[in-house]
């Protein structure tokens, strides 16, 4: 049996403040929040302008909200001290950008707590907002700025990029301004066999001016390196990468290609079901009624659903929909 080896209770390591560069030296517990009082670590007393000692002036106090612990909010009361210049007369204050961007209302730790809270446990921004006690306007543009942070600005994410995918995706759903972004994301590893794929980045609106004036944007070695472009089939990804990447191959993603075999196999059941009957399926018509299990893989049929199909291709005038459904099923497989 192992011995279990206990450390004096510290609130700061527990909450993770040491990391920002603070210390707790106080909490007060309210009906709807936990409030620390915290103070900076290093002092920061020697001048950014002659390099001078300075003397403690007065202190301010600096407001943030913390990861909530046990979905309580923690809000972080932190003194910092302000100091005047010996030499100078220049006054400043101690340096808190260990805990927190300039004229940010959410810590570091806050901003991690809340991207993944909204990617990994897949929470709204409203939630988010609740569990840190700020606005929703205020936890959303934090989150933005963040997610920009970490997956526009990082310098490495197109390196060995070879496979890319385009498509687009309904982001705003109001009646008011661009509801489309264009989404390109890195298909190389799902390629290789290595991981999943990776985001790449999200542009305004739907066009092909869009996708090409990414493309444009992009150094020529790399555009130069990629082979292949999955879209769906808009033409204007399809005019945006011959243009701008003359040399990659264009194809088609397998989600689309499954998605046109499927719909080509509903249009020749729905007209196999007009020529024969003069009307549009009934619950009753052996079409209409196995219209979903049509829909399903070969291999993944159970024993009904099979004893269903069979019967339905007995009938010598559902061989148009009996051809179409085996070529639906070979591109599904593939």
């Amino acid at each position: 049996m192992r011995d279990a080896t206990f450390v004096c209770p510290d609130l700061t390591t527990f909450t993770r403040l040491d990391e920002l560069g603070l210390v707790v030296v106080g909490q007060r517990l309210e009906a709807d929040r936990a409030v620390l009082a915290c103070r900076v670590v290093e002092p920061d007393q020697w001048c950014r302008r002659c390099g001078c000692e300075g003397a403690a002036r007065d202190t301010v106090t600096r407001r943030l909200a913390h990861e909530p612990f046990g979905w309580r909010p923690t809000v972080l009361e932190i003194t910092v001290r302000r100091y005047r210049c010996t030499g100078c007369a220049h006054v400043w204050r101690q340096d808190t950008t260990a805990a927190a961007e300039p004229r940010s209302k959410l810590s570091r730790g806050a901003l991690t707590w809340a991207l993944r809270a909204l990617v990994v446990a897949h929470l709204t921004v409203a939630r988010v907002a609740e569990a840190l006690a700020v606005s929703w306007h205020t936890a959303n543009d934090a989150v933005l700025a963040e997610g920009h942070r970490v997956l526009i600005d990082d310098p490495h994410r197109f390196d060995g990029v070879a496979v890319i995918g385009v498509d687009e995706h309904v982001w705003r759903h109001t009646r008011r301004g661009d509801k489309y972004v264009t989404v390109v994301i890195d298909l190389t590893p799902v390629r290789d066999g290595t991981g999943p794929a990776r985001l790449l980045d999200m542009v305004a609106g739907r066009s092909k001016q869009a996708f090409a004036t990414w493309l444009a944007a992009r150094p020529a070695h790399w555009r130069d390196g990629l082979e292949v472009v999955a879209m769906d089939g808009f033409t204007g990804f399809k005019t945006a990468t011959t243009e701008q990447l003359p040399e990659a191959v264009a194809v088609m993603d397998p989600f689309h290609v499954a998605r046109l075999a499927g719909d080509a196999l509903d249009r020749c059941r729905r007209r196999v079901q007009q020529d024969l009957h003069g009307h549009r399926g009934f619950a009753g018509d052996p079409l209409y009624r196995a219209r979903r299990t049509l829909h399903t893989g070969a291999d993944l049929l159970t024993d009904r659903q099979r004893a269903k199909i069979a019967a339905l291709f007995a009938d010598e005038d559902h061989v148009a929909v009996e051809v179409t459904w085996g070529i639906y099923q070979a591109v599904i497989a593939a």
